[in-house]
């Protein structure tokens, strides 16, 4: 049996991963498998988020079947790539209008706001059914697409712009702090991007980076709360230190 900690795990890969490899059904190849590269955000509920063209083979395939799957490497740096951590998703890719879906996702990728209005782009979000968790050499699980999802937090979604203004305009030396002393990264030019029940999303030019809550949160004040906590952790970290 599948326990929490995997579902969570791939979950937390899905979230950190800022593209992905998008497999569609080839209509003019007889049902082949295509795969291309897409960017991928994830909403607060943990559902996959994407930017897609009209006029990209991907969006015809779905107009003719809307069955996908969704690969996110995490093996990053890892010497032997079939020893780091791979999460594939498979389910179902339809249109979104939702604003939360269209503002996670343009602070996740800023630069998609060139052309994120143009008329044949539209916002996609995918509905998992099963995801296969493989966390290196042995450690293998097939998932329900539901237990990557987490509830809905209505609070917590609706502050999520102001909560991210105020870090990164009252609080600058704060973030740099997080992703210095409690991630280990280089660069004083970070900002936060989102903010959801479990962590957040981190930015630096081309760079991103994942900051996970030691618990979840549901609603502005517990996100300030954790928010305290991490600067007080961040500050009594001394930098270099694990």
């Amino acid at each position: 049996m599948t326990g929490r900690g995997e579902a969570e795990r791939a979950r937390r890969l899905l979230r950190a991963v800022p593209k992905a490899a998008l497999g569609t059904i080839l209509r003019a190849a007889g049902g082949r498998p295509y795969v291309s590269l897409v960017s991928v955000a994830t909403a607060h509920d943990g559902a996959p988020l994407l930017l897609l063209s009209d006029l990209a083979d991907h969006v015809k395939n779905l107009e003719a079947d809307d069955r996908v799957s969704l690969l996110l490497d995490g093996t990053g740096e890892v010497e032997d790539p079939l020893a780091g951590k791979r999460v594939s998703l498979v389910g179902r890719l339809a249109r979104t209008d939702r604003a939360s879906d269209r503002a996670r996702y343009l602070a996740r990728h800023p630069a998609a706001a060139l052309y994120a209005d143009f008329g044949d782009f539209a916002f996609y979000r995918m509905s998992v059914e099963r995801a296969h968790l493989v966390g290196g050499f042995g450690r293998i699980h097939w998932l329900d697409g539901a237990d990557l999802l987490v509830a809905p937090q209505p609070a917590l979604a609706e502050a999520e712009g102001a909560i991210l203004e105020h870090m990164n305009e009252e609080h600058r030396e704060v973030v740099q702090l997080y992703a210095q002393r409690l991630l280990g990264l280089e660069g004083a030019d970070w900002a936060l991007t989102g903010i959801d029940p479990e962590g957040c999303d981190l930015r630096m030019g081309h760079l991103t980076a994942r900051l996970e809550l030691e618990a979840p949160i549901g609603d502005p004040e517990s996100a300030r709360t954790a928010l305290v906590d991490l600067a007080r952790r961040a500050r009594q970290r001394h930098v270099g230190e694990s």
